[in-house]
């Protein structure tokens, strides 16, 4: 049994390069591309795999492109399934540039999904003989879903008993927070708009992590602060800050992914709140000391987490 599902409608099969400048109206020589599986529930499940977790991963997949990312994740051991779509899985494409270490990344819209594609996630999660005790639903919503998407998934949680962690931005995020959500990983930006706010300044941030809380919207919430760490609210808990120690900073790329896996890692293990960000927190900044779009690696994490834990 799996205890740990995650749950990506919009996957995408990443596709790295190098060159060494880029230019206008030239013909770019680029080197050999890297692949990867990609789309935020699928970077949660290989994140929590390197981390010497397990869990199991769900997504939509379809033509060529869908086919080489399923193939991938079985070549990194991530357990899989895997529901059809007509439309192909996008694929995005980051550049390297050598010259100045710039990334440039080129986000790939997803392709539209029909109803009865989206609708075989929700059947096959409302049937589950065995249920998980954590279900990670992550990433954009694709053209053809709906934005109440991760709502109706709220509604299979409360009726199956799971925690739901969502990790989303938009409408998708505040109205599946309006159905009571476990946990979600919120930026500033989205939690002012969580509050119902256009902005938010650093003064407030605590005022409105509350409000959320009060208003029912989850139980934990977990602020995403970049490089400042995270800022967790909960009743139990209250107000706690995990700032993380300056590591080198390679690529940003992956760290969110990698920190909702050592969170949702910690929670199975039945660590204390502030003990769960902390590890987050870890999982997030190592995936910052790695190269393009590679995410945590086990050691580093350990070790930024022995230093949190000495540094509380």
């Amino acid at each position: 049994m799996h205890k740990i599902l995650t749950i990506t409608i919009n996957p995408a099969l990443d596709k790295s390069t190098h060159v060494k400048r880029v230019l206008p109206e030239k013909k770019l020589r680029c080197d050999e591309p890297v692949y990867e599986p990609g789309g935020g529930g699928i970077n949660v499940s290989r994140a929590i795999h390197k981390l010497g977790g397990s869990s199991w991963a769900w997504l939509l997949s379809g033509g060529p492109a869908g086919e080489k990312l399923c193939d991938l994740l079985k070549e990194e051991g991530v357990e899989y399934w895997s529901g059809q779509t007509k439309s192909w899985t996008r694929e995005n494409l980051m550049v390297m540039e050598d010259s100045t270490g710039d990334q440039f990344r080129f986000g790939m819209p997803g392709p539209y999904i029909e109803e009865s594609e989206w609708q075989q996630v929700l059947d096959k999660l409302e049937k589950l003989e065995q249920v998980p005790e954590y279900v990670v639903a992550s990433g954009s919503l694709p053209p053809g879903v709906p934005d109440d998407f991760y709502l109706r998934m709220a509604v299979i949680a409360h009726k199956r008993n799971f925690k739901l962690i969502v990790d989303t931005s938009g409408e998708a995020l505040v109205k599946a927070a309006g159905e009571g959500l476990y946990l979600i990983k919120p930026n500033l930006g989205e939690l002012a708009k969580l509050a119902g706010k256009d902005h938010i300044s650093a003064m407030e941030q605590e005022e409105f992590a509350m409000q959320v809380l009060n208003e029912g919207k989850c139980k934990v919430l977990v602020v995403s602060l970049g490089p400042r760490g995270a800022m967790l609210a909960s009743k139990e808990s209250g107000i706690h800050y995990v700032v993380p120690p300056t590591v080198k900073q390679q690529s940003a790329v992956g760290a969110g992914d990698s920190m909702v896996a050592g969170i949702v890692m910690s929670l199975l293990r039945g660590c204390s709140l502030e003990e769960v960000v902390r590890y987050g927190v870890a999982a997030g900044t190592a995936a910052t000391m790695t190269p393009g779009s590679e995410l945590c690696r086990k050691e580093d994490t350990e070790e930024i987490y022995q230093w949190l834990m000495e540094h509380r």
